[in-house]
Parts: C-alpha cells; structure tokens; sequence
C-alpha cells in the first residue's frame, strides 16, 4: 500500500502540474422579493379582526367546518380565485379533497388594500410561502367579479 502511494506522488510530482478538483458553481438562488413588515403586520390585524374565529389562530382551520390555510392550493395557487373567495364568500366547495361545511362570508366591504394585505398575510404565514397580492389586483379583480 505505502508502495503504491509513493508511485501515485511520484507520478504526480513528476508531471509537473496538480490535477485541481472543479467545484461546480454555486448555483444561483432565484431572486424573492421580501414583503414589507408593514404589509405583514396590516394582514395580520385584518386576519385577527375578520378570519380567526373559524380559521384559527395557526391557520389550521376546523376539521368538516373551515378549511385550513396551511399549504393547500386554494391559498399558494391562483390569486384570482383566491381574491375572488373573499369578496363573494365560499359554499359547497371542496378544498383540496376534503368537504367542509361551513359558509364563509363575503368580505366585499374590505378595501382593495386590506384584501391585499390580509392575503399576502395568509400566503406567508401558517407555513406558506408565496408572492404577494397587491392592492391594484385586487382592484382589477373586484371590477371584473361576477358573483
């Protein structure tokens, strides 16, 4: 064994140059805008005042009652869905397989920024990580929404 590595060195020296391991790259991290603290903070007081009663503290929601708002994809997917289930409420929908029972009201007298926010609040907390909802979405949506 000490033979052959003496021979290894040996051949190596003798080449003349050091074979350089190649590290790869490091990959480039895709670039996430941060959301405000205040946009956070403002969701947080519309969600406290007008969703955790059924949805709960943890967003967890309540089992055959109120949907979750952990990770499903009513919440990290379409936001024009999403939008949509705050101004007009939501009956008789499944979300993600699972039948809850509970109506959710409309939340149409909310501004186009306390939706915003309370959203964006929702799609990043309880777990979730997902782009913000701006007030001029919000304001599109409503202006096309038909109930």
């Amino acid at each position: 064994m000490k033979f052959l590595l003496a021979a290894l060195g040996l051949l190596t020296w003798s080449s003349g140059t050091a074979v350089a391991q190649k590290k790869p790259a490091p990959k480039a991290k895709p670039a996430t805008a941060t959301i405000p603290a205040a946009t956070l903070t403002a969701g947080k007081a519309v969600y406290v005042q007008n969703c955790l009663t059924c949805h709960q503290a943890d967003g967890g929601g309540v089992d055959g009652l109120n949907p979750p708002l952990t990770k499903t994809t009513w919440v990290l997917g379409d936001k024009t869905r999403l939008v949509k289930v705050v101004l007009n409420g939501l009956q008789g929908e499944d979300i993600d397989g699972e039948p809850y029972n509970n109506v959710m009201p409309a939340f149409d007298i909310l501004t186009d920024q306390q939706i915003a926010d309370v959203l964006t609040y929702v799609r990043n907390s309880f777990g979730n990580k997902a782009s913000a909802i701006k007030a001029p979405e919000v304001k599109t949506i409503r202006a096309t929404n038909k109930k």
